[in-house]
């Protein structure tokens, strides 16, 4: 069992991953060979290796034979790739399960029992009808080639020579290509496979030990299509890495779980008790957590019997190895507050020790190829029967320091002739990576995100954090706090719950309700990725206490920078084309608090509340609060901040050799120019299709339905083209911007129209004002000048087309923003459940 949290952008999916052994393509192996008289004699000249699985190394064939002796038995399978591809096979990546050798008559199977649905009351008949009631999964099947007292030996090799990480799906996925002309252009790709010939088991880390047996092999990969995937190796039509395997002993019945609490941010471990008593429910839910005990029970603060110790990649350029092991060691202030006394530490990977090793709790530090999508991920491998965490593995993507620098050079405009950089860029990326540890560290411990934490402070280093951006009193910008320093106070809080040893005698159900019930008194709240796009005050990507307040800031800020941006954003002799990536994350500083602010128009607060606990459940936003928030948004889409400078726009020349458009960049309609009305478009269209976001509508109704002085539908979008088609029309530049906004807003009208998934109601108001419009139009049309009948005529020929065929009209998409988070570029954050 897996927890993968990934932290990219966008932003909360919550995925379930099979393990890859079970999907493995490759069929079950068999060997016609008749068994030897005795292991013994088969493996004489042979070198052994003795531990938990003890097993043989034919220098000859360059086999491993296994012997096994432990029949039925449960162990932990423990899959993972060493080395990575470069691209969507990242090194660390990796799957666990329970497994068992059965032996069924000459054969021998690797089971995995199916530990979802469970009889807990130990009736051996109930557990048997259960476990007759759903599949296993037989992950491989052996022949035995020699057997002596009740012992096999099988050919293990086969086992060892697989992708038992299904990397061949995910190297050979569509690519994306940076090519002149071709912004982010797909890219043909196919299905890699091993070749055997070119694939063997690699002795140096196949290693055992009396409590876990380590296999490793060298695979490579041959028959993926190689165009636009030159980089994932010097030769993509051989790619060759490393993947490890591990059979390892269960940890002892001693871990004793703790009951889940939906408010507490922990993980779920759950399954299925089919003996439960009707009286209580059939899913078992737990806390996923590690194992964690004081010396001293009935002491206030106490060492621990065995801390928690994570250990930092040797590979990390040094000040970030160093920014790691600060940020990872902020821990260690929350299990302080739990009663622990340096119970969490943070090091360096030894000398020599393997981080595939499942006894290490390890942060990677991953290269990869292609275009500067940084990304990372915290994942917990557990004990699939209780929930403990066995391991923890952090992977994080190298370029994420370098996506905050930039950030700050467009901020700071640092380079001026014949004066040093300041240091305040490499700061605040430095800042970022302890913050960026602590939190993927975070998970690997059993925490979910927290995106209600940052109106109370920065309470938690489970939010996704933006950069603090102040501005002094001469209006130059100050990142000295860009990013908080520490465990925040809510974390304290959650470990304090997940963590905390209480003396003897105490009933733990009741004092867990007690520190939850201090930490709702003190003004906390838990809402993670389901809150979606509705919850006013849980947002990622945003600063400050109120949203609304914090774009309108944010807005001023951008503009000031926009209005004196120059070459002094890029180094000496750099391109000034390259202005443009300098640009991207300036232009749109603002992108997470649009939708931050949109939350609140047919918004809803909610809380995850109990029974009896205090919390107010749901509670729909103040109709003033919304209306403010539809001023800020739509001063957001003005020409005046729209806008760049004419003096910038003539300072981006197209790209030159060297220096491909990509994914990263604005795209546009001028060829190979830089399209300033398009860079709008992309601004625009965030704000715009956020008003008319189908669920957003269809809450406004019901809202309106319920409350007569909530605002509705009908008003918002009567505001929105009071403020878009029918505002005083502007020329120039600034008008063709104006003409943009109204484009997108009738393009969304029209589609909230047409979307078969939105809610009836939803479609037939935004039929009426499509109606009304289009009145306006036709009686507006014949007064207008030049540009706006234009743009109305196009507007009518959109307006017919859809009446036409309304289930089938699709108007043109949007221009979308260059790929944003984490602030400025493309992460992941997902989550891979368990099982």
């Amino acid at each position: 069992m897996i927890k993968k949290v990934y932290c990219l952008a966008a932003a909360g999916l919550l995925i379930s991953s099979a393990l890859q052994a079970q999907t493995s393509p490759t069929p079950v192996r068999t060997q016609t060979a008749a068994p030897a008289t005795s292991i013994a004699s088969f493996t004489k000249d042979f070198k052994k290796f003795e531990g938990y699985f003890n097993f043989y190394y034919d220098e000859k064939s360059g086999k491993i034979f296994l012997e096994v002796s432990k029949f039925d038995q449960e162990f932990l399978y423990f899959s993972s790739l060493t080395d990575g591809a470069g691209r969507n096979a990242e090194r660390g990546g990796a799957s666990t399960s329970v497994t068992k050798f059965i032996k069924v008559g000459p054969k021998v199977f690797l089971l995995e029992p199916n530990t979802a649905y469970r009889a807990g009351s130990g009736n051996a008949d109930e557990i048997k009808t259960v476990e007759g009631s759903f599949a296993k999964s037989v992950i491989w099947g052996f022949v035995p080639v020699a057997t002596e007292d009740g012992k096999v030996l099988i050919d293990f090799t086969p086992f060892m020579i697989r992708d038992s990480q299904n990397i061949g799906a995910s190297i050979g996925a569509p690519a994306t290509s940076g090519g002149a002309g071709g912004r982010g252009a797909a890219v043909a790709a196919g299905v890699y496979r091993i070749d055997e010939t070119r694939s063997a088991v690699y002795l140096p880390n196949t290693k055992n030990f009396p409590k876990n047996a380590e296999f490793e092999a060298m695979l490579t990969f041959t028959g993926g299509a190689p165009s636009g995937r030159g980089n994932i190796a010097p030769d993509p039509n051989a790619v060759t890495v490393r993947m490890h395997q591990s059979f390892v002993e269960l940890p002892d019945n001693n871990f004793k779980q703790r009951k889940f609490d939906p408010r507490s941010s922990f993980f779920q471990f759950s399954y299925t008790d089919f003996s439960a008593p009707m009286s209580e429910p059939l899913v078992k839910r737990f806390t996923v957590r590690h194992r964690l005990e004081k010396k001293d029970p009935n002491a206030k603060v106490s060492e621990a019997v065995k801390p928690i110790i994570y250990y930092i990649d040797r590979g990390a350029p040094a000040p970030i190895k160093k920014a790691l092991i600060e940020g990872g060691a902020f821990w260690n202030q929350a299990f302080e507050a739990a009663g622990f006394k340096d119970a969490f530490q943070v090091k360096e990977l030894p000398e020599g020790a393997d981080p595939m090793d499942i006894r290490y709790n390890v942060v990677n530090w991953i290269t990869r190829a292609g275009s500067p999508r940084a990304f990372s991920y915290g994942s917990s491998y557990t004990d699939p029967r209780t929930g403990e965490i066995i391991k923890g593995v952090v992977t994080l993507g190298s370029d994420r320091h370098r996506q905050d620098y930039m950030i700050a050079e467009g901020l700071l405009q640092p380079y001026v002739d014949g004066k040093p950089v300041t240091k305040e860029m490499e700061e605040m990326a430095l800042a970022r990576i302890r913050q960026l540890s602590a939190h993927e560290i975070g998970h690997t411990l059993g925490l979910n995100h927290n995106f209600a934490a940052s109106p109370k402070e920065r309470a938690s280093v489970m939010d996704y954090p933006f950069p603090r951006i102040k501005q002094k009193a001469d209006g130059s910008i100050d990142l000295s706090d860009a990013y908080a320093k520490g465990i925040g106070s809510w974390d304290k809080r959650a470990i304090m719950w997940g963590y905390s040893v209480f003396p003897t005698g105490v009933d733990e159900s009741k004092a867990l309700d007690g520190i939850m019930n201090e930490t709702l008194k003190q003004g906390f709240q838990y809402i993670p990725d389901i809150g979606g796009y509705t919850h006013p005050a849980a947002n990622q990507w945003e600063d400050g206490v109120n949203p609304i307040e914090e774009l309108n800031r944010l807005m001023k800020i951008r503009r000031q920078v926009l209005d004196n941006f120059s070459e002094k954003a890029i180094v000496q002799n750099a391109p000034l084309a390259t202005l443009e990536e300098v640009l991207v994350p300036i232009y749109l500083l603002h992108r997470y608090e649009i939708e931050a602010v949109a939350k609140s128009i047919g918004g809803l607060y909610f809380t995850h509340a109990v029974k009896n606990d205090g919390q107010v459940p749901t509670k729909m936003v103040d109709p003033a609060q919304q209306w403010s928030a539809f001023e800020a948004l739509m001063a957001t889409v003005s020409p005046d901040a729209l806008a760049l400078p004419d003096g910038l726009i003539a300072k981006i020349p197209p790209r030159p050799t060297g220096y491909p458009s990509s994914t990263e960049l604005f795209s546009g309609y001028t060829g190979p120019t830089f399209d300033p009305i398009a860079t709008a478009e992309t601004a625009a269209n965030e704000t715009i299709s956020s008003l008319l976001n189908p669920e957003r509508a269809a809450r406004l109704i019901e809202y309106n339905a319920r409350d007569e002085k909530q605002p509705g539908l009908m008003a918002v979008i009567d505001a929105l083209v009071e403020k878009t088609w029918k505002a005083t029309p502007v020329t120039g530049y600034k008008g063709e911007l104006q003409r943009l906004v109204n484009n997108l807003t009738l393009k969304y009208l029209l589609q909230l129209a047409a979307n078969t998934n939105a809610a009836e109601s939803v479609r037939g108001e935004a039929l009426l004002k499509i109606e009304e419009l289009k009145t306006w139009m036709t009686s507006a049309v014949a007064k207008a000048a030049p540009k706006q009948k234009a743009g109305i005529l196009f507007a009518l020929s959109q307006m017919k087309e859809f009446e036409e065929t309304p289930s089938k009209f699709q108007p043109a998409p949007a221009q979308v923003m260059p790929p944003g988070a984490p602030i400025g570029m493309g992460g992941i954050d997902f989550i891979d459940d368990w099982k």
